[in-house]
């Protein structure tokens, strides 16, 4: 792989309709002692005036290379396909257009990962912080942790949302994310659940960048998503049960994996999922949970009205 000038990290930046927020994240870039990065953003369609802004930012002597690519909108997943396809650096992270890098960010990742590249990771995994609050998201790493997986973090009590550093060549040795029709929502864990089947990350316990989740973010709208894009949500059950991280957890997504087949009206989930026995005696609980979708998505829309 070749490496632009020697420049180590790819910022990319998925941006739809946030020119409201996408001039923070400029900022904190723009504050960064260190400029080893390049900062590639994906524009997803916006119909705001986000192209006018990151033109006006390109025109500007800011220290590191900006890069602008407008694609159709198609949701975040494909946004990172498109950015994937176009990174030229050994390392990789997403900040989000409504998210800021907090202090030293670039230069705590870059050190981090040239104490630890030879050893084999796929990566870095670091902590967000609330920017209102400036509290950790979730949970932070337990104070011996030198290595994980991202699902074995999760399994072993972890929560909250975690900044990952990968390294480009490993993000694109798996396959991309699939788009199906008329549909703009997957998982982003599909490709980190596969990348965690060979390697480990690199446990960096510090905060690395600070997030705020939109009233219109996709963590808002799950219910709404769920009926949405069945067929994405049923494909990322199956490798959640093909890779399971517990017994408990494969029993949820079946149950998961057989309301979304409902919803997608697909009649063969059976036969085309990875536990066959399994998703046959979870049907009915499954049913019983795509009646309960229904019931939070009518709520969500009354409240709405």
């Amino acid at each position: 792989m070749k490496f632009i000038n020697k420049v180590q990290l790819t910022i990319f930046t998925p941006a739809y309709n946030r020119a409201h927020t996408i001039g923070r994240t400029y900022k904190s870039l723009c504050s960064q002692k260190c400029k080893d990065f390049v900062w590639l953003i994906v524009d997803d369609g916006s119909t705001d005036n986000t192209a006018e802004l990151v033109k006006d930012w390109m025109s500007k002597d800011n220290g590191f290379e900006i890069q602008y690519i407008y694609k159709e909108n198609g949701g975040m997943h494909t946004a990172h396909n498109v950015a994937y396809r176009n990174i030229h650096t050994e390392l990789n992270t997403c900040i989000d257009s409504d998210d800021a890098l907090s202090e030293n960010a670039v230069e705590k990742i870059i050190n981090k990962w040239n104490q630890v590249k030879s050893r084999g990771y796929a990566g870095i995994i670091a902590l967000d912080a609330n920017m209102n609050t400036g509290k950790v998201i979730g949970k932070g790493f337990p104070k011996d942790m030198t290595e994980t997986t991202l699902s074995g973090y999760y399994a072993s009590g972890g929560s909250g949302d975690k900044k990952l550093i990968y390294r480009t060549d490993i993000i694109n040795s798996v396959p991309e994310y699939p788009v199906f029709d008329n549909e703009k929502y997957l998982a982003l864990a599909y490709k980190y659940k596969l990348i965690d089947q060979k390697y480990k990350l690199a446990v960096l316990n510090e905060v690395v960048c600070d997030v705020e989740y939109q009233e219109d973010g996709n963590s808002h709208i799950m219910y709404k998503q769920y009926m949405k894009c069945p067929k994405s949500f049923a494909f990322w059950r199956k490798i959640c049960m093909q890779y399971p991280d517990s017994n408990k957890r494969l029993l949820v997504d079946c149950v998961h994996y057989v309301a979304d087949s409902i919803i997608a009206k697909n009649k063969h989930y059976i036969k085309e999922s990875p536990c066959k026995v399994l998703t046959f005696f979870l049907s009915p609980m499954g049913f019983l949970f795509y009646l309960y979708i229904r019931s939070k998505l009518d709520s969500i829309m009354k409240v709405g009205d």
